[in-house]
């Protein structure tokens, strides 16, 4: 059963939330992280990602480059711009988009959960990234980013948090991409016990986004327990800053493909061979979406084509059923041999937030054939999870996006 906890968070002075509020570090390469820091000095971003602070010849993941994030976030708690929580709190945490709203629940995870597999993955973890993050961690012995978690709506807990959200907020504001950011306090101990309590009857949680950020928090976690053989499992370092969606609030969006060539093939010869194990069929100048599961958009000399799965290739396992796994496995591979998407440069992916104009932009410049999919659906994840089994790369793309910085949990 699961164990989530309140925390005593470091957060930003209300009066400067929404300057210190950040996107996530990975969704920057280092450049654009640099004129972010550069546009706005209190953004977190500076201490996610401290390279910002250095020439840019210099490593990024140099020991330097975790010492300043250290420092930086040290220089932000004694300036006054992050303050400590006095008690322990659970928060509600809203983002509304395009007039759609979600609200989490901020509180903390265990590291136990995710070894025992309470807490579910669906992804591969790469070491590099995985050091990275464990060295940001370990040395500025914090949690900067919440890891994006998932469970089956639980009544019991809806109602604590709607009846929150008729009180006042601590935060409340619009970030520059238009996404409405609210916050609510849960400090009373009664409604701090119910979410605990109901939280101990759910079965399983479900890594939505964040999976390096999760494996790295529970390495620095078992790191801490091995230079601390007496630790009592109370201590901060055995649980990782998160925030926990009900399924039925949550929006994955789309994530699409782009490629660079036909893998040698002419237009007709690959369409030939796709007609094989798909229904092919030519649309126009107009962008398709997909609507419904197995059907896919395909971008090929400025002309939309609708690709609909034919029933041999579809399949009930909760992995290969997958539109991704269809795709990759029946023509990114067979035909345009692109074998692991993870390492191929061949390949690239969109995000549905970018819309299908993005697509027709990518293959005017630099790819030659796109690929608009149909989203990845919640359920879908669950069932991969509880299957054991992982998804392909670059199955889910979740928006909005949290932020960092609003809540940081220190490890000592």
């Amino acid at each position: 059963m699961a164990t989530v906890r309140p925390f005593k968070a470091l957060r930003p002075k209300e009066e400067v939330a929404s300057k210190v509020a950040a996107l996530p570090y990975d969704v920057y390469n280092r450049e654009e992280a640099l004129q972010e820091v550069l546009k706005e000095p209190l953004s977190f971003l500076k201490v996610d990602r401290a390279e910002t602070q250095f020439h840019e010849s210099f490593n990024p993941y140099d020991i330097q480059v975790y010492e300043k994030a250290r420092d930086i976030l040290q220089d932000m708690i004694s300036q006054g711009v992050l303050i400590k929580e006095a008690q322990n709190c659970y928060y509600a945490y809203e983002l509304t988009m395009a007039g759609r709203s979600q609200t989490g629940l901020v509180g903390c995870a265990s590291i136990d959960d995710y070894l025992t597999n309470v807490i579910k993955k669906h992804e591969k973890t790469r070491e590099d990234k995985e050091i990275d993050r464990i060295n940001h961690v370990d040395i500025c012995a914090a949690h900067t980013g919440p890891i994006f978690l998932a469970y089956r709506a639980q009544e019991t807990i809806n109602t604590v948090i709607e009846r929150i959200k008729q009180e006042k907020s601590i935060y409340d504001f619009v970030a520059s991409d238009g996404v409405r950011h609210k916050v609510w306090s849960i400090a009373k101990q009664d409604d701090i016990e119910i979410i605990s309590t109901k939280f101990k009857n759910i079965e399983s949680i479900y890594i939505a986004d964040g999976h390096h950020r999760t494996a790295s928090a529970v390495k620095v976690g078992l790191k801490r327990r091995a230079e601390n053989p007496n630790y009592t499992g109370d201590e901060e370092f055995n649980y990782f800053l998160s925030v926990l969606f009900p399924h039925d609030q949550l929006m994955i969006l789309d994530y699409n493909r782009v490629v660079k060539d036909l893998n040698g093939l002419s237009k007709e010869e690959f369409l030939t061979k796709v007609a094989k194990n798909f229904n092919v069929e030519e649309l126009g100048t107009e962008p398709y979406k997909p609507e419904t599961k197995a059907v896919f958009g395909m971008y090929l000399e400025g002309v939309w084509y609708k690709l609909t799965a034919k029933d041999e290739i579809r399949s009930v396992n909760p992995v290969e059923g997958l539109d991704v796994a269809i795709l990759q496995n029946y023509l990114l591979i067979p035909i345009l041999n692109i074998k692991d998407i993870r390492t191929d440069k061949r390949i690239d992916f969109v995000g549905g937030i970018r819309g299908l104009e993005e697509l027709e932009k990518r293959v005017s410049t630099d790819m030659k054939i796109a690929f608009a999919m149909f989203p990845t659906s919640i359920n879908e994840l669950f069932e991969v999870s509880d299957a054991g089994e992982l998804m392909p790369p670059k199955s889910t793309w979740f928006e909005p996006k949290l932020r960092s910085g609003l809540f940081i949990h220190e490890l000592r």
